[in-house]
């Protein structure tokens, strides 16, 4: 045995405040897509306060730390460092201070897991017999995303990573456990923009005009038709349009409207169909209508898809620090995430880390401008990454 679990929850125990103080600092202090400039600074500067080496990227925001780095075999951890453009609605006494801006999906805490597992297993390097890289990755929330930037930039290699690991906060899960699923778990990501164009005018005189707002009203609505009459209900399709902007004033009939929309799937097979299935039912009704229209499709995320023997070593890890009945079974989600990326390149796996306490009214969901997350998950996905890691070198 490569080290004692005691010694793993000891040292976990012991970073506990410092990590808590740290994700506290970045929660207040959130910052958006590929904008995450103090976030990049101040996770550089603890790295660099424990004598962690860095890799430089040309990349304007994320960090690239290793441990070992002339080691093999090399194991990787990653995690996103963006937040979302939510206003919070928390009145946690470090909420946001950054105007429309929040953690709402969780990144604090997974950058606390994270860097509270560099800085311990920085500490017990001489007792790894290999390499690990910490990605340190931005832009999670903005497609087509950080990860492939990052994968550009080179971080799975030199030296080559053969495995790597990944979390992601779960307000449907109670702090303490994790959920664990094999194969396909979160939905691939196919953004749509849609421009309908009419021809303005008068409300009083709807006759001499093409109304692109009621055109853009059948559109959304033919187009959820292709979900429920078009698709394979046992490899379902999700498709909502979350943005409509069109229209000046009440009495004059808007001559252009856009919808944004987002297409998900978990079956790969769906996503090549969805462009063609929306163009022919936009073409058909602008047709109908006497409107004309763009569309413009998004890079998306594929199938997030875990691999087997990733997550057994996280499920032996898991259990082995904490026992069999805080496991479950992480059930699909229509969520999407950019860490497919790199599993299209290497195995690994993403668990989900449990953050729910109703207690401190933790359970609101993701993305939410009132969601918290129970702090004590920090303690629980430090240990885990930590202790996965040196599980990970003994089944090689």
């Amino acid at each position: 045995m490569l080290i004692d679990k005691k010694e793993i929850l000891l040292l976990t125990k012991e970073l506990l405040p410092a990590l808590v103080k740290l994700r506290r600092d970045l929660h207040r202090r959130p910052e958006v897509s590929n904008l995450e400039i103090r976030t990049t600074g101040l996770l550089k500067s603890e790295l660099a306060r424990h004598h962690i080496k860095m890799r430089r990227l040309r990349m304007k925001t994320g960090a690239l730390a290793i441990i070992n780095s002339e080691s093999r075999p090399v194991i990787a951890i990653r995690t996103d460092i963006d937040a979302l453009p939510v206003a919070e609605c928390t009145r946690l006494p470090y909420r946001s201070q950054n105007d429309g801006v929040m953690h709402a999906c969780g990144h604090d805490i997974h950058m606390a897991v994270v860097l509270g597992t560099v800085i311990l297993l920085n500490r017990l390097r001489g007792k790894i017999p290999g390499c690990i890289k910490f990605i340190f990755q931005p832009a999670e929330e903005s497609p087509p995303g950080g990860a492939k930037q990052m994968i550009k930039e080179g971080v799975l290699h030199k030296p080559d990573v053969d495995m790597i690991f990944g979390l992601h906060v779960d307000p449907m899960l109670d702090v303490g456990k994790i959920g664990l699923r094999n194969g396909p778990t979160m939905a691939a990501v196919y953004d749509i923009d849609i421009t309908i164009i009419g021809r303005g005018g008068h409300a009083a005189a709807p006759h001499r005009t093409v109304d692109a707002v009621s055109v853009a009203a059948e559109v959304i609505e033919s187009i959820q038709k292709i979900v429920s009459r078009e698709t394979n209900p046992l490899k379902p399709i999700v498709i909502t349009f979350g943005l409509i902007c069109g229209g000046t004033v009440r009495n004059v009939i808007a001559d252009r409207v856009h919808l944004s929309g987002t297409a998900r799937t978990l079956d790969s097979e769906n996503i090549p169909r969805i462009p063609a299935l929306i163009k022919r039912t936009v073409d058909g009704i602008c047709r109908a209508r006497g409107a004309k229209y763009k569309i413009e499709y998004q890079s998306g995320y594929p199938v997030l898809s875990n691999d087997d023997t990733a997550n057994g070593i996280l499920k032996n890890a898991f259990t082995d620090l904490f026992g069999r009945k805080s496991l479950k079974t992480s059930p699909q989600s229509m969520g999407g995430e950019d860490f497919s990326f790199f599993l299209e390149e290497i195995p690994g796996a993403v668990f989900q880390l449990g953050v729910r306490n109703n207690k401190i009214n933790a359970n609101k969901p993701l993305h939410s401008p009132e969601f918290i997350a129970d702090e004590k998950s920090i303690f629980y996905g430090t240990a885990l990454m930590s202790y996965a890691v040196f599980k990970y070198f003994e089944s090689l």
